[in-house]
């Protein structure tokens, strides 16, 4: 039998646990979702409790095929910590009413399955439109609505509050907390006009830093003028849309900025993250029951932004359980947390499985058993919900493979 017909070779069998996103939706009103996604030979669901706006398609629902979330939400009944406070979650509409989460988990379990929670932090269009003073503003003076600025201290104080409650839901054994950082220009917008000009890694980092008055006074106890450093950024993206900017990652910003100036706005913003996220898992460690794990979404460049939000390996394998990697382009991204990792950290490789959406679940198994020499300790599946049958049937081959 051929390495491709049967186990692959340097996998973990039974000790690599396998888990697929899932959202409400996809499992309530389908009596047979359930027991689907625990068929596909996945352990765990990692089940959105706090979710941002999403068109999401569910091809095998019996009531429905395209399901809008308006806007950012809880999807389950938000708590009394909220009275009177003028940042709070949204409740969900019909898309979610109800305790949606808690329903969707209690049939997730009783499939058999273990449940994570899924939450979603530092990205709500919603928060920006109704609080404009709450988002990132670039150099140019431009908002991003999308993007909570993360450096303002009623924001912090939401964005923990909402990670504690989102992550521990009852039942949940632990949760992985997507976009607990920065976040910037790059953000999937309907009819989406952004990509006239290819920013690269540098384009992309100077149109995220953030000028908003908490960021402005950051600045200023680093030594730096607010102001002249804005003027600094704007000229410095000037190769970028005549489309000279330079090639690389970080060098390349400090090409364009210069090393001291773009040193010292990092020095900012990785303080900024790293102590929201530092004090964020502690207060979910404090709220939630033993043994509960709590993982993060993460790259391991600091300075890049998003939904995967720039971390320092060995500050947050320090305080978490673990993260959460991508892997679209491959396994590299998991080698500088596993240079870090100590014991017990999870390094979970998360692959997208959803052909349509650029995934190959047809070469799963392979690409896992490459992860898996990076240093991968579980695999994370996007996204049971959104896959065709077709690809169902490949992620359930590949996971059989794996043993």
């Amino acid at each position: 039998m051929s390495e491709a017909a049967g186990s692959v070779k340097g996998t973990p069998n039974a000790s690599l646990k396998a888990s697929t996103f899932v959202y409400p939706w996809d499992v309530n009103g389908d009596p047979e979702s359930a027991a689907r996604i625990a068929g596909l030979g996945v352990r765990q669901a990692t089940l959105a409790s706090a979710y941002h706006s999403t068109r999401a398609l569910t091809p095998r629902h019996p009531r429905h095929r395209i399901v809008t979330a308006r806007h950012a939400a809880v999807l389950y009944p938000p708590g009394p910590r909220w009275e009177g406070r003028r940042l709070r979650p949204y409740a969900a509409g019909d898309w979610a009413p109800g305790d949606a989460y808690g329903e969707a988990a209690a049939s997730l379990a009783e499939a058999g399955l273990d449940v994570h929670t899924w939450v979603v932090l530092a990205h709500n269009s919603r928060m920006g439109d109704e609080f404009p003073d709450t988002s990132v503003v670039n150099a140019y003076g431009d908002r991003y609505p999308w993007a909570p600025c993360i450096a303002q201290p009623d924001t912090r104080a939401y964005l923990v509050d909402l990670a504690v409650e989102a992550a521990v839901r009852p039942g949940a054994g632990g949760t992985e907390l997507e976009s607990l950082g920065w976040y910037g220009l790059v953000h999937l917008h309907a009819h989406d006009k952004t990509a006239g000009v290819e920013l690269g890694d540098a384009g992309q980092y100077l149109m995220s830093l953030c000028f908003c008055p908490s960021c402005r006074d950051g600045y200023t106890q680093r030594g730096l003028a607010p102001d002249e450093l804005a003027a600094s950024v704007r000229r410095a993206l000037e190769p970028v849309w005549r489309g000279e900017a330079p090639t690389g990652a970080w060098e390349a910003v400090e090409k364009l900025l210069g090393a001291e100036l773009a040193t010292a706005t990092r020095a900012w913003r990785d303080s900024v993250a790293r102590s929201l996220q530092t004090e964020a898992v502690a207060a979910v460690r404090a709220a939630a029951p033993d043994g509960f794990q709590i993982l993060l979404h993460a790259d391991p460049a600091s300075y890049h932004v998003g939904a995967n939000v720039g971390v320092d390996p060995a500050h947050i394998l320090s305080v978490a359980d673990g993260v959460v990697v991508p892997c679209a382009g491959g396994p590299e991204l998991l080698t500088p947390f596993a240079e870090q990792a100590v014991e017990r950290s999870v390094l979970a490789a998360n692959f997208p499985v959803v052909s349509g959406m650029g995934g190959s679940p047809g070469t799963l198994a392979e690409d896992v058993a490459r992860a898996v020499e990076r240093g991968a300790t579980e695999v994370r599946l996007y996204h049971a919900g959104l896959a065709s049958d077709e690809d169902l049937s490949l992620v359930a081959d590949a996971l059989a493979r794996l043993g």
